[in-house]
């Protein structure tokens, strides 16, 4: 007999996650998980290891290792549209950098394939790049444009242009080059925790939708709470949330597929099954 216990879970500290977790301690469902907060780095290694059972993952680590996976039906964290972080920003116009060194914050590996795919293959670019803390003093002391995503990328949005620099979000880019939506992160379960613990499976998947639909409902009042503790005031936070889009729909797994074609065609994943990716069945 399989030792019931409660499902690991992971959790991304970072603003745009807020909205999938502030309405589990408004429903007592934290009392049913072990919560694990950390980096989208280390949760999806985390994930894929088997250290975590349930968690977001980064699109392109999600790809990496679909044939492990179930993708938690109608939640991610992606943009139909600009997303506001998840940014280019640049001394130059991007067709400029070709040649040219860009840094890439190691924060995001479905942001970093993105904006190589974009620079590549819409702008005609081939920059050098290298790895650096996503820090954008640091990244300009040696390049002409860094990848920001997360928080980061949130402030640079505002502070950057004062400074002379051009910021290319790259969920409006996306959407531009295919007029599709843009999935950075999706919700997946491991496979076999999937086959030994539908219920349990089943019972954090609908506390992560009533999470994220009762920050909806309330998102001015969630954006002043959360305006307390973090950078930005309660108006930027909410026009942050509500241009986020945390819905899986047809539309949203389309982009996933088209994202999940090119990257294949580049060799940075492996191709998607015909029928598209595999969902927990609720």
């Amino acid at each position: 007999m399989t030792e019931l216990r409660r499902p690991r879970v992971g959790h991304i500290q970072f603003l745009n996650c807020l909205p999938i977790y502030w309405g589990l301690m408004r429903s007592g469902a934290l009392i049913d998980v072990d919560l694990h907060k950390d980096t989208p780095d280390n949760l999806n290694s985390a994930l894929v290891s088997g250290d975590l059972d349930i968690g977001p993952i980064s699109l392109v680590e999600y790809l990496r290792h679909a044939d492990e996976l179930l993708l938690l039906p109608d939640l991610a964290v992606g943009s139909d549209g600009e997303v506001l972080s998840v940014n280019i920003v640049s001394t130059r116009p991007l067709p400029e950098l070709d040649g040219a060194k860009v840094a890439l914050g190691s924060t995001s590996r479905t942001g970093v394939l993105l904006a190589q795919m974009l620079l590549a293959e819409r702008y005609g670019a081939s920059p050098e790049y290298f790895r650096c803390p996503p820090d954008l003093n640091q990244m300009l002391l040696e390049a002409d444009a860094g990848v920001l995503i997360g928080d980061v990328a949130l402030r640079a949005l505002y502070e950057a242009p004062g400074h002379g620099l051009t910021v290319t979000d790259l969920g409006q880019a996306w959407r531009d080059w295919t007029g599709l939506p843009m999935v950075f992160a999706v919700w997946a379960v491991r496979r076999d925790f999937a086959a030994a613990h539908p219920g349990q499976v089943k019972g954090v998947h609908e506390a992560f939708l009533r999470s994220r639909d009762l920050c909806l409902a309330e998102l001015d009042d969630v954006a002043a709470a959360a305006a307390r503790w973090e950078a930005f005031d309660a108006d930027t936070l909410a026009n942050y949330f509500r241009t986020l889009d945390f819905s899986l729909g047809e539309r949203q797994v389309a982009g996933l597929r088209e994202f999940a074609r090119r990257a294949a065609g580049r060799g940075e994943v492996p191709a998607l099954p015909a029928g598209g990716p595999a969902f927990f069945q609720v």
